[in-house]
């Protein structure tokens, strides 16, 4: 891997860990000030980066890549701009969720395209092994999502 690759690939790593960070801490109706500050600046970082590669454009990761960028930068604002009055507290929690789920989505298919042992498993990414894993990594988020949205609600307050 070349050096571009590297930082990319471990943006996204800090990205992952601290936005699952930040998503635990929504289930507890909490805002971590430290790890949603690494979580939006990793993964501002890892979805503009992600555009740096040499490929066509678009690809389904540069779609993925905007719409992750869209939901970051709504969640932004409702915390630094509308901190998360009324609807922005809501807002806030599916947008993180949302940008984590892309993350997410993308390393499971990274992991598909660069582990030999899953490549084995779905060579071209349309066989049932690769299928299973993103709806599963779907169903969870849902399900995330869900709870982020019942448990970090307007009526209690934020420490950030």
């Amino acid at each position: 891997m070349d050096e571009f690759t590297v930082f990319h690939t471990l943006l996204s790593l800090i990205e992952l860990v601290s936005g699952f960070v930040v998503v635990v801490a929504l289930l507890g109706s909490r805002v971590s000030t430290l790890w949603t500050g690494i979580f939006f600046v990793s993964a501002v970082l890892t979805d503009v980066t992600g555009f740096g590669f040499k490929a066509p454009f678009p690809l389904p990761s540069h779609i993925v890549g905007i719409l992750s960028l869209i939901a970051l930068a709504v969640a932004i604002l409702g915390l630094y701009k509308y901190h998360l009055a009324g609807a922005w507290r809501w807002i806030y929690a599916v947008c993180v969720a949302i940008a984590v789920y892309f993350d997410t989505f993308v390393a499971v298919a990274q992991l598909f395209m660069k582990v030999p042992v899953f490549k084995t498993l779905a060579p071209t990414q349309s066989e049932p092994p690769f299928a299973v894993a993103q709806i599963i990594v779907l169903l969870v988020f849902v399900w995330l999502i869900y709870s982020a949205v019942k448990k970090f609600h307007p009526g209690m307050s934020a420490a950030h």
